[in-house]
């Protein structure tokens, strides 16, 4: 199939590239694994489906389901003998799928979808034909991962920001809140609400809602707060830049239940639950909404995880946001290697000019930088090593060194950076957010 003009479609590029994907794959030892591999062939020749229907905001009904026993988790991740951060192969053909995804289905829709607010069907509809949403839910549970690997996630977040950062925003969500089922969830929560995101035809989107519209939020002390009734959770509280608020099939927030922070699970529809715009600077693809929580009850068995898994998940989506930051500044890294040889001024390419050559140079070396902190730190969780302080950098770098890349990026093209023609003003924007946001991704 092609269009009018002769250019492959969507759906051509979309099956084209899942037959490249097997064949380069079908030499890995993962792929040896007849489940996944049978998973994986699922997803990529599932072709290209058009008029994905957006949720309405009561979201699709949960029936609720009895689990097996004890709940389903990822496999720990391989250790290796040596310290080496590099991907392995299984590593580099997801990380190959997220950077085509992003070259050629986030970028091209990316300022279109930053200008309208909202994620294209073709893109949310392609990054699930990818499997993307489901790299962290083992094969047993409907997914594609064979074991758990924060490495992957960071890879893959990285590249799909690189592409855009909002719409990488919009479709890692999802994933969140799939992974928080499978890393925190007990058999029952598994086999009530994972399906519909495992489902081929027709995957849900949710939203994992840490963040709050208070100044110098701490997410270990939310003010969203749950009181035990009985057998009931009574939520009160708000929750802030919330990706798809108004359309998601599932909510994960954060509250504070007998003075401790924990994650509980909020189906939408539920009573005294209710939405509003909540429009942000930056990600503006995610179409970011406020949740307000009025006396909404839900089963205790709602809670997800412990004490402990909430600030695990703190954690990672600390680390996740620090991946975002470094795809996102790697494309401006890139978009300035070549403008700046382009761009001419005296007569010569202002590359030439030290300050242009010392600015671009400082840019290369603070992504590398964080990119291998942000690396060590997944690597560590994968090894079920304690990797606060290594987050905590990431943190911190994101925060002071990719808020000044994006405005360097804005700087170095002069009045262009300053303009909707190129992309850096919405890669500035983006930038912005990665060091202050809290929840909505995780690895």
């Amino acid at each position: 199939m092609s269009n009018l003009h002769g250019k492959p479609t969507l759906a051509d590029r979309g099956q084209s590239f899942g037959m490249r994907l097997i064949t380069r794959a079908g030499g890995l030892e993962a792929m040896k694994n007849p489940a996944l591999r049978a998973k994986i062939e699922k997803v990529l020749y599932r072709g290209a489906r058009q008029g994905f229907k957006a949720q309405t905001v009561a979201g699709r009904a949960f029936a609720k389901k009895s689990g097996s026993g004890e709940p389903t988790r990822s496999k720990p991740a391989k250790q290796r003998i040596e310290f080496d951060l590099s991907p392995n192969d299984d590593q580099d053909m997801i990380r190959e799928a997220a950077r085509e995804l992003a070259d050629e289905v986030l970028r091209p829709a990316a300022a279109q979808a930053d200008t309208d607010r909202t994620v294209p069907d073709k893109v949310r509809d392609q990054a699930a034909q990818m499997g993307m949403t489901l790299l962290g839910v083992p094969t047993d549970l409907g997914g594609v991962a064979e074991e758990a690997s924060a490495v992957t996630g960071v890879l893959v977040v990285e590249e799909l920001a690189r592409g855009d950062m909002g719409l990488a925003v919009a479709v890692m969500s999802s994933a969140a809140v799939a992974n928080a089922l499978v890393n925190y969830g007990d058999s029952d929560q598994q086999a009530t609400y994972l399906p519909p995101f495992t489902d081929e035809k027709e995957p849900a989107t949710g939203a994992l809602a840490i963040m709050e519209p208070q100044p110098l939020f701490d997410p270990a002390k939310p003010q969203t707060t749950g009181t035990v009734e009985g057998d009931q959770l009574v939520l009160n509280g708000h929750k802030a830049l919330v990706p798809g608020a108004d359309s998601a099939d599932l909510f994960i927030v954060s509250a504070l239940v007998d003075g401790e922070p924990r994650l509980v699970i909020v189906p939408p529809g539920t009573e005294g639950l209710t939405t509003t715009d909540d429009p942000a600077m930056g990600i503006r693809a995610a179409h970011t909404g406020a949740l307000h929580l009025a006396d909404v009850r839900v089963p205790k068995a709602n809670l997800l995880g412990t004490t402990a898994d909430h600030a695990d998940a703190v954690a990672r989506g600390r680390l996740a946001w620090a991946a975002a930051a470094v795809g996102t500044s790697q494309a401006i890294l890139d978009q300035l290697k070549t403008y700046t040889k382009e761009r001419k001024a005296f007569g010569e390419p202002i590359a030439y000019r030290q300050a242009v050559a010392f600015t671009v140079a400082n840019i290369a070396i603070e992504l590398e930088g964080l990119r291998l902190v942000v690396w060590r730190a997944a690597a560590r969780l994968d090894r079920d090593v304690d990797a606060s302080e290594q987050i905590a950098h990431a943190r911190a770098l994101t925060a002071k060194h990719c808020a000044q890349i994006g405005s360097d990026g804005v700087q170095l093209l002069g009045g262009h950076g300053f303009v909707k023609e190129f992309d850096n003003e919405r890669w500035y924007r983006d930038l912005r957010g990665a060091g202050l946001l809290e929840g909505v991704l995780l690895v």
